[in-house]
């Protein structure tokens, strides 16, 4: 198992996902008086130009859910080994996912600010976005190392 390269993929798409949960800011909203920070734990609103830089919750979306459970469905498509053709099922799941939250998460990226104040915004990518986008070429390698895997074995088969 650890000698397969969709090992690797996934394990480096697991750890990039499981940094998201630290607490990092995906992007944040900066306008005149406010800012509006989104990480996985949610929306935060700061005021602009406080020394301190607290932050106070003004909603909590349960985005680390999301992310814990889609870690877990990754590992369990990890153990998977022993059966390719459930394993190769369960990865094109997860590329599809990961598709589709990265499209929520760029799609609320470009209108969010509009959405959360009606004053004009500037946006900020940060750090954990770089993260969260850099993690979905990985599930793609990893789902393309299954399928050189079942194809492999398929041909042996024939063989027999």
């Amino acid at each position: 198992m650890i000698q397969r390269v969709q090992t690797l993929y996934y394990a480096i798409t697991m750890i990039l996902l499981a940094i998201l949960l630290s607490g990092i800011e995906l992007f944040r909203f900066v306008s005149e008086k406010t800012i509006y920070v989104f990480s996985v734990y949610g929306i935060q609103i700061g005021k602009v130009g406080e020394k301190n830089g607290s932050l106070e919750a003004a909603s909590s979306i349960p985005f680390f859910i999301t992310i814990i459970s889609f870690i877990l469905f990754i590992f369990i498509t990890l153990m998977g080994y022993k059966n390719l053709n459930r394993q190769f099922r369960l990865a094109r799941g997860i590329f599809f996912i990961y598709f589709i939250l990265l499209i929520a998460v760029i799609v609320f990226a470009v209108i969010g600010g509009r959405t959360l104040t009606d004053e004009p915004t500037k946006r900020e990518l940060g750090f954990g976005f770089l993260l969260f986008v850099l993690g979905f070429p990985f599930s793609f390698l990893a789902q393309l190392g299954i399928k050189r895997d079942k194809k492999l074995l398929d041909s042996l088969n024939r063989l027999r």
